[in-house]
């Protein structure tokens, strides 16, 4: 109680929608910041204290933080598009925590067994996924010139109004990835979104980024497409931090190496 009270000082500021339980766990997050982001996501989407806990856990707030401030630059001309880019920014997580898989990452998988856990831990996944997800449909076919195609994972979401595409690979990012990806969204804008419908959004989920792939590819360039790395257990602060550091360190060292060059 005397925490509920320091964390709370002014009891009005509690609210009502929330049970003793998710203040609970509420109070052990130190920063204001993030303690308010938890209470709002609990009300909006309506966790339950065990969604509440693994999202703490998992650094919900961190993982969906360090993808906005990669963003933040971007600059959009119409009204709708920098609407709809900033929720997208919102929604997109890297990494993904894919723990509720059990799979272990010494284990020898297939892809399908990846697609098939995901599967059969719909909820789980949805709740990592974010707000306003619908699941579509899993190899989702396309044809083109005679020729059949199929995306892993097929979503709608229902608060950004668009279609969101998934694909899954074990593996590095490659160039042949990207290209795949770009093909299944630029075929969903053409043949099966709708006319009220935003723009699509197609998500790669890899074991292992290549950030030099992503800087000279599409994806540098691209407001639809995005990769993102899984990973298989629940990480510590420590790992969470090197691994949204490791990306920026890349980055900055390409600068200087440049800058060495010029």
């Amino acid at each position: 109680m005397r925490k509920i009270y320091l964390s709370f000082p002014n009891s009005h500021a509690l609210r009502d929608q929330l049970s003793w339980t998710h203040y609970r766990l509420i109070i052990k997050v130190e920063n204001v910041e993030k303690r308010d982001f938890y209470i709002q996501e609990c009300i909006t989407s309506n966790w339950s204290t065990r969604q509440l806990e693994r999202q703490i856990n998992s650094f919900y707030y961190e993982r969906l933080l360090s993808t906005q401030e990669e963003n933040k630059d971007e600059v959009r001309n119409e009204v709708k598009s920098l609407e709809q880019s900033k929720a997208i920014n919102e929604m997109i997580k890297d990494p993904y925590v894919l723990e509720f898989l059990d799979l272990k990452e010494n284990k020898k998988f297939l892809e399908k067994d990846l697609e098939r856990g995901l599967i059969d831990n719909l909820q789980e996944f949805l709740l990592e996924l974010g707000k306003g997800f619908s699941f579509v449909g899993r190899q989702r076919r396309i044809t083109a010139e005679g020729e059949h195609f199929y995306v892993d994972l097929v979503f709608y979401n229902y608060l950004l109004k668009c279609f969101v595409l998934i694909d899954l690979k074990l593996g590095k990012l490659t160039h042949r990835d990207i290209g795949q990806m770009d093909f299944y969204v630029r075929y969903y804008e053409e043949k099966i979104k709708g006319e009220d419908d935003n723009p699509t959004i197609g998500i790669i989920l890899c074991s292992e980024k290549n950030e030099t792939i992503v800087k000279y590819s599409i994806l540098e360039e691209s407001k639809q497409i995005f990769a993102s790395k899984y990973m298989l257990y629940m990480p510590t602060e420590e790992e969470l931090k090197r691994e949204i550091n490791k990306d920026r360190e890349i980055l900055e060292i390409e600068e200087m190496i440049q800058e060495d060059d010029e």
